[in-house]
């Protein structure tokens, strides 16, 4: 490449340079940046330099200079993500189970461009421990962008369902009827996205798990269920519900040792009623959705914790433990 030839680009590639190439452990002398300079057909000087340096600071960005021995440095110090907060965000892409493989590695390597060469190798190094789970639709990365247009323009939705076979074959729900729904939320629980909307047909709100969600289009009705949005509790909604599942909402009341304590606020948060014994014990009454993810989670508390009311979910897990005990038999 002809040295000059790019010169009216000279403060973009310094830029460049100095984003792609530098950061707090890793500074250009004057005369590298001279030679990268050169590399991308613009020629410069040491002396011109400086007032490039003072433009570039002018514009916002923070260059600078460090003394090295016998000479000086030149880098970038602060960004608009630190690294820290970039591999946060690397670690929320890599293990969030509806974003799909090949749309993780991408949105990462996006991420990797907003920090030095050198500070992307430990971005990198978090991607290679990854071997999580991952939806295999690849839509939904669209599916979350359509759903938030319709709920911008107040516009309901249709879209087909569907489940996986055990030929990991998408199979059209209800025959691949077309669902009539009018988009108000979009939540993430338990790794999954999930859309909260009002169900035309069964005039009750209900949630829909996103990537299982086909040919979303926006329609020209305008959403419906606004009375019964208004009194929701999205944040509540989401906690009653385990794993998502659908079911009879009860308040249950749940007696537990000390130490259960911790995983009950985690759970349901620190407005959670609880009551203490005297004897190492508490007494805590939750708002859930009964479904066996319910029951299954509290089994999995073991012996420290155990459901006494309402009669009617005491029986629903004494039936569930006669059942799991006959299944194992």
């Amino acid at each position: 490449m002809a040295k000059g030839q790019n010169q009216k680009l000279k403060l973009l590639y310094l830029l460049k340079i100095f984003m792609e190439e530098t950061d707090d452990s890793h500074g250009l002398t004057r005369q590298e940046l001279i030679s990268k300079l050169n590399a991308h057909g613009v020629t410069a000087e040491r002396k011109t330099l400086y007032a490039d340096f003072e433009e570039l600071r002018k514009f916002g960005i923070d260059i600078i200079t460090e003394h090295d021995g016998n000479g000086w440095t030149y880098h970038i110090g602060e960004r608009e993500f630190e690294l820290a907060e970039l591999k946060l965000l690397v670690d929320s892409v890599q293990s969030a189970k509806f974003i799909t493989e090949r749309k993780s590695q991408s949105l990462i390597k996006k991420l990797e461009g907003l920090v030095s060469r050198h500070e992307a190798k430990q971005l990198h190094r978090q991607v290679l421990i990854s071997g999580r789970i991952k939806t295999m639709n690849e839509s939904i990365y669209y599916n979350v962008d359509k759903i938030h247009a319709a709920i911008g323009a107040d516009s309901c939705i249709k879209f087909q369902y569907f489940q996986w076979n055990v030929k990991k074959e998408m199979v059209l729900r209800h025959g691949g009827a077309w669902y009539d729904v009018s988009p108000w939320a979009l939540v993430w629980d338990n790794e999954n996205y999930y859309m909260i909307g009002y169900d035309t047909v069964s005039q009750q709100i209900r949630h829909y798990r996103v990537d299982k969600m086909l040919r979303i289009s926006a329609t020209e009705k305008k959403r419906e269920g606004r009375h019964l949005l208004k009194s929701l509790d999205i944040a509540a909604y989401s906690r009653k519900m385990f794993g998502m599942f659908g079911g009879e909402e009860a308040r249950v009341s749940l007696d537990a040792k000390d130490h259960i304590a911790g995983i009950l606020i985690d759970r349901f948060g620190q407005d959670v009623r609880m009551i203490p014994k005297d004897n190492g014990t508490f007494t805590a009454y939750v708002d859930v959705t009964i479904s066996p993810q319910f029951l299954g989670w509290v089994f999995s508390l073991g012996a420290d914790i155990r459901i006494t009311g309402p009669e009617n979910v005491v029986e629903m897990m004494r039936t569930e433990s006669r059942r799991l005990a006959e299944q194992y038999l």
